[in-house]
């Protein structure tokens, strides 16, 4: 059967009972979750309670040492207590954690309110989506885990579009509403991740030697060895990194900047995120048009070459053009996302540090992320903004070269016989 019909089939199957309510739990969940009402208005929300900006901006770079220093600890926390259990902390965490603002709302209160918020994301970030695939695995919905993934992400950015201009009015009835309103949302999630039906316990949960369940460096110490002996898994992980790395250095680093360079009013700024928002909704939703034509590997790196072809093409166009650029680029992210999930979780072999090699990715895209994000303060204060846009694109396509020629041998060298530590 050709690639084409094998897609059209897999699209045409109902999933079953349990896996569609397992779907429909964790859609839920990541919506709640990752519905932040207060991410538009939260600079504005500490000026007011006296914070400087510096202030706000150190709490910033401590949360992201933060996120990146309790990725692994929180993995192996998920390998051990159970992913499901981990995501019902995690949104516990994040509960509380968005009251800390309304009860505190100081220098001290915001540290701590963002500290919780990394922990509580460290806590889902690998569990959640290990949940999800080996759920779907034991009940045999493999071939649903990339729609699944991609209508989560979706119904949470039409979440954000649909919630995000309601902020400033509901912050004038009431101060404290989109830190309240945040928190009740994650109190919603944890009640999904409770709802979540178990995952059965894995042959070899019951079989590991004393001598792997004593602590954090021997469960790490296994997951560097499936990752070792996974032979695809490390350029895989390289590969996702372009599609990280240039998402959210765009919607974070250079959003602004590039609008500013072409003249937009910051008043427009608003409109032109939701666009792109809507965008990458739109592609999350569609991941199966471009899996019914391609591999999953050729459309990941396809959509990365897109992505960074497209903010170079922002170099040569005025500010409608630039706005068309951005939303291709969000529509390209949105495509490319789940089906790099998918990837990733199919080249990890039956382990019980599923979470924790999850994890690691995640580290891997953020550390180069924050190596990028002082290559960027570089070139904008040099008034570089174009060629570090051209050096962006140049550098992506030519990763992507060197990802695509070793799995290219990979491939040809025969599959690798699945193993465990």
């Amino acid at each position: 059967m050709s690639l084409s019909l094998r897609a059209r089939a897999r699209r045409r199957v109902r999933p079953p009972a349990a896996v569609l309510r397992a779907i429909r739990l964790n859609n839920g969940f990541q919506l709640l979750f990752n519905l932040l009402w207060w991410m538009p208005v939260f600079y504005q929300y500490q000026k007011q309670a006296g914070l400087s900006d510096s202030q706000i901006f150190g709490i910033q770079s401590v949360y992201y040492v933060a996120f990146c220093l309790l990725e692994i600890p929180t993995g192996f926390i998920a390998d051990r207590i159970g992913q499901r259990r981990c995501m019902q902390l995690g949104a516990a965490v994040m509960t509380a954690a968005n009251l800390l603002p309304v009860f505190s709302p100081s220098f001290a209160g915001f540290m701590a309110h963002f500290l919780a918020i990394a922990a509580a994301r460290s806590l889902v970030s690998g569990a959640s989506s290990a949940y999800l695939y080996e759920y779907l695995h034991e009940h045999g919905g493999d071939a649903h885990y990339v729609q699944a993934e991609g209508t989560a992400r979706a119904l949470g950015l039409w979440a954000k579009i649909t919630c995000w201009p309601l902020v400033g009015v509901l912050m004038h009835v009431r101060h404290e509403a989109p830190y309240v309103l945040t928190a009740l949302s994650a109190l919603g999630s944890l009640a999904c991740a409770a709802a979540l039906p178990a995952i059965a316990v894995p042959p070899f949960g019951d079989t590991r030697p004393a001598a792997e369940r004593v602590g954090l460096l021997d469960s790490a110490r296994q997951a560097v060895k499936v990752l070792g002996r996974s032979r695809s898994l490390g350029p895989l992980m390289v590969q996702g990194v372009a599609v990280f790395t240039l998402a959210r250095i765009c919607q974070v680093n250079l959003f602004q900047p590039l609008l500013l360079e072409k003249n937009l009013p910051v008043a427009d700024h608003g409109a032109v995120l939701s666009a792109m928002t809507v965008a990458e909704a739109v592609g999350s939703a569609r991941t199966g048009w471009l899996r019914s034509r391609l591999s999953d590997t050729t459309v990941v790196t396809v959509l990365s070459v897109v992505m960074a072809l497209t903010l170079a093409a922002t170099t040569l166009s005025g500010s409608l053009g630039t706005i068309l650029w951005l939303c291709v680029f969000a529509a390209a992210a949105g495509l490319a996302y789940p089906v790099q999930r998918n990837l990733i979780n199919a080249a990890i072999p039956p382990t019980p540090y599923r979470a924790t090699l999850l994890s690691v990715e995640s580290i891997i895209d953020r550390g180069v992320c924050a190596l990028v994000a002082l290559a960027v303060g570089a070139y904008l204060a040099a008034d570089r903004l174009d060629t570090l846009l051209v050096h962006a694109a140049v550098g992506t396509c030519l990763l992507l070269l060197v990802v695509g020629v070793v799995l290219g041998r990979l491939r040809r060298d025969g599959p690798q016989p699945a193993g465990q530590p």
